[in-house]
């Protein structure tokens, strides 16, 4: 035994558990069904509960936002502790149905939400759940409200702009690599799958750059179109709600800059159409 862990492959190997002990504790092995569906969603739906799932992720899009959506009479609390680690960076907002309203409990796992952005993460709690209540049958809509309440925050700069990056663990990637290039390829399939992979960084954040500013421009527009709306106080017409409806079952499946800008003259036209009703 001394022998095997003094040469070469016996290192290997120890590396090799090293990093696979490492990936199966930092990839959550240990939580619960909740924890490790957020880590790669932005909805969980509990076993009992009628909502399409797939359809209430395409309303959230890629925002910092992730919505759990609990059986009656859930602990919401001991949820939001649950998922801490593997939602971290997002607001989360838990809620289960009642008779006429929703239980709710929201948790900001914002950057430094025990220090400088302690005043934010509340305010973020608190606002996310706003107007819920009216659709307590209808909790795809109720969603629907939710993600505007969470563009509202992002134009106030109550929570950070941006979209949700889901990725694997790095140490998946690392116990995989390791594994495989120790045995068969070493240090040199190591270079080249290192050099692979920043390469594939690199196209990908300059895509992302390429649809920022767009993104950010229609999260702008559909912000101030959803605050119109809601100074309407049900004076607008049914059409414009039914636009607007489209429009957030779109603005998830937008991807390219030019989709972005298609998106956006919607949002202006729908506007338009509720300063004429002002």
């Amino acid at each position: 035994m001394t022998k095997f862990f003094r040469s070469t492959f016996g290192i290997a190997t120890v590396v090799c558990f090293a990093f696979a002990v490492w990936a199966l504790w930092t990839g959550g092995i240990f939580e619960g069904a909740m924890a490790r569906d957020v880590r790669t969603s932005s909805v969980y739906v509990a076993d009992g509960v009628d909502l399409d799932e797939a359809a209430a992720e395409r309303v959230i899009g890629n925002r910092r936002l992730v919505v759990i959506v609990e059986e009656p009479g859930a602990d919401l609390r001991e949820g939001c502790d649950d998922v801490e680690r593997a939602a971290d960076g997002n607001l989360v907002l838990l809620l289960s149905q009642g008779d006429d309203e929703y239980d709710t409990y929201g948790c900001a796992l914002l950057p430094d939400r025990d220090d400088e952005n302690f005043g934010k993460a509340f305010v973020a709690e608190q606002i996310i759940k706003r107007g819920i209540d009216q659709f307590a049958d209808r909790p795809r809509e109720a969603i629907k409200v939710v993600a505007v309440n969470y563009d509202l925050l992002v134009r106030a700069g109550t929570v950070p702009d941006g979209a949700r990056e889901i990725s694997a663990p790095l140490p998946r990637f690392l116990i995989a690599g390791a594994a495989v290039l120790a045995v068969v390829l070493g240090a040199v399939g190591l270079n080249l799958a290192a050099r692979r992979a920043a390469r594939l960084a690199i196209r990908v954040q300059e895509q992302r750059t390429a649809a920022g500013d767009a993104r950010s421009r229609l999260n702008a527009g559909a912000a101030v179109l959803a605050q119109q709306i809601i100074d309407l106080d049900g004076r607008h017409p049914a059409s414009i709600i039914d636009d607007y409806v489209r429009l957030l079952d779109d603005i998830p499946d937008a991807r390219t800059e030019a989709e972005y800008n298609a998106l956006a003259k919607r949002v202006d036209a729908l506007s338009e159409r509720c300063r004429r009703v002002t």
